[in-house]
């Protein structure tokens, strides 16, 4: 139940935050912005370790493998600039369903074919019916009446 509890308060936060971070690049820039995230971001996390994590060394990085998976904080900053980008284009709700329904579909086809390390899970019909139950939902949600 934890998990359930922990997810609803990601999605909540990044709504949430794609809704401040798109004010604060109206008034300043988008990559002042994107900026001022990831640096505040950073200056938290290191906070938090310095609290919570002290015992564990910035070098253990060094053993991380494979090396790709180090590529997080650049996709950081890449979904930071595009939910910025999308918020200011189509709007909060919309931009979070189609995001909800990148990531639904991209994680799926991770599991489905045991990419990046995660654990194969194979194709299930029922799954593939909730991914196209939720993408009729988004075009009900952004039909006009």
């Amino acid at each position: 139940m934890i998990g359930f509890i922990i997810a609803l308060v990601s999605g909540a936060l990044m709504s949430i935050q794609g809704v401040f971070n798109t004010e604060v690049s109206k008034q300043t820039g988008l990559w002042t912005a994107s900026s001022f995230v990831q640096f505040t971001g950073l200056l938290t996390c290191l906070a938090v370790w310095l609290f919570a994590e002290r015992d564990q060394s910035f070098l253990s990085l060094m053993k991380v493998s494979p090396k790709y998976v180090l590529l997080g904080g650049i996709m950081g900053a890449g979904i930071t600039f595009t939910v910025i980008k999308s918020i200011g284009l189509l709007g909060p709700a919309k931009s979070a369903m189609l995001i909800v329904a990148a990531q639904l579909i991209v994680s799926y086809l991770i599991e489905v074919f045991g990419l990046f390390g995660v654990e194969k899970t194979g194709f299930q019909w029922m799954k593939l019916l909730g991914v196209v139950l939720f993408v009729a939902g988004i075009l009900l949600f952004k039909w006009k009446s």
